[in-house]
């Protein structure tokens, strides 16, 4: 009976939720557009205080989440049209849609990481190789024999998944720090490997890669909306939201199945998972599956986008930086992962304006709010059953 006297109503869920939604939109808009850099230190000081607020208070979280899951309808509707919105929104400025294109493409891949490394306690610094592979394999189909856009994004995780299962099989043999180590290496044998090739361009990458089209719009054209005239990096902003859309989904069924349950268990006692029946090998070979292939996808996403790729892209650094997005964001925690994503795609590009203390300025704010929520910005929750869930 405690629970239901915090639970709201569905009118004052709805208002919250939405309120919540649109608060969040434009703080989002604010730090995108603020160009001084006090300005988005003032910003970040802001969020700041408002997570120290929830660390200090979780009863606000828990209202929230609260509000989320009694209005889930009004939640869906405010959410998809802040996204169909917030291009209209920016307007002309192709450089804050180019930040929310790769922010998103980061939110797939700290969403597929997430599946290891959150849910299954699994470290892999692989994944910045399945995000390359994804992209080359798209990249070579489309400028080498003419495959479309939309049938390299099948082939493309296709075959990051396998590689998936290759680096997965022979991991099976290690644990934690030495699991970390080979995943290292899997890593920067791939780029090396795409360094070396003739046949990837070597060093310097691949050039003209065409842009897809669907229905006869080409992606390289602006979009018309009555009377409204969006730049054409529109259209790849609605394609990675919807991938993310997907990822999403995805996420949110693999975590309420049994695979989530497994790999759940073996982030609490690998040993017991395994004493109570759970296949600990197969099910941490899936992990790095389901990884590369949201990792894929993302990878020729990002390929099409940019129209040139090059094993400079897709560094050991880059799997670093997802593995910090699902870390401060909040491990097992899709939202959290998402938030975590974003912050740090558009952190570093809006801090240039401290220029050569960036960095320092990027690693205190990171290391603050590390302190403020120790566990991530939102931490994992527990696991509900029946009618509280």
């Amino acid at each position: 009976m405690q629970n239901e006297r915090h639970t709201p109503t569905k009118a004052i869920a709805a208002l919250v939720s939405v309120v919540a939604q649109i608060g969040g939109a434009a703080y989002l808009y604010s730090i995108l557009k603020a160009d001084d850099g006090w300005e988005v230190l003032a910003l970040l000081a802001l969020l700041g205080l408002g997570f120290l607020a929830l660390e200090k208070w979780p009863k606000i979280a828990e209202y929230m989440i609260s509000s989320v899951s009694t209005a889930r309808i009004s939640t869906v509707i405010t959410a998809v049209a802040i996204v169909l919105g917030f291009p209209f929104l920016v307007g002309t400025d192709t450089y804050v849609l180019h930040l929310l294109i790769v922010a998103l493409l980061y939110a797939v891949l700290a969403l597929a990481l997430n599946f290891q490394l959150g849910s299954a306690n699994i470290p892999n610094f692989a994944t910045g190789a399945s995000y390359g592979i994804g992209a080359y394999v798209s990249a070579l189909l489309a400028i080498n024999f003419g495959v479309s856009f939309w049938l390299t994004l099948p082939i493309a995780a296709l075959a990051a998944t396998l590689f998936g299962f290759l680096i997965g099989i022979p991991s099976m043999r290690t644990r934690e720090t030495y699991l970390a180590l080979v995943t290292i290496a899997f890593g920067v044998v791939v780029q090396q490997l795409l360094n070396n090739f003739t046949w990837t361009g070597g060093a310097n990458g691949l050039v003209g890669i065409p842009a897809p089209s669907l229905f006869g719009h080409s992606f390289a054209d602006p979009i018309y909306v009555l009377g409204w005239k969006l730049p054409s990096q529109a259209n790849f902003y609605y394609l990675s939201a919807a991938l993310v859309v997907v990822a999403i989904a995805t996420a949110k069924r693999l975590h309420e199945s049994r695979i989530g349950l497994a790999w759940n268990a073996l982030r609490a006692d690998e040993i017991a998972a395994k004493a109570q029946g759970i296949n600990v090998a197969w099910f941490k070979v899936l992990a790095f599956a389901v990884d590369a292939f949201l990792a894929a996808f993302a990878g020729t996403i990002y390929a099409f986008y940019v129209s040139y790729i090059s094993p400079d892209n897709f560094t050991f650094l880059v799997s670093v930086t997802i593995m910090t997005m699902v870390i401060v964001g909040g491990m097992d925690n899709i939202f959290g992962v998402i938030v975590g994503a974003f912050l740090l795609t558009i952190l570093p590009e809006k801090l240039r304006a401290f220029s050569d203390y960036r960095l320092l300025f990027f690693g205190v704010v990171i290391i603050g709010f590390l302190m403020i929520r120790p566990q991530g910005l939102f931490p994992q929750r527990i696991r509900q059953y029946g009618n509280d869930q």
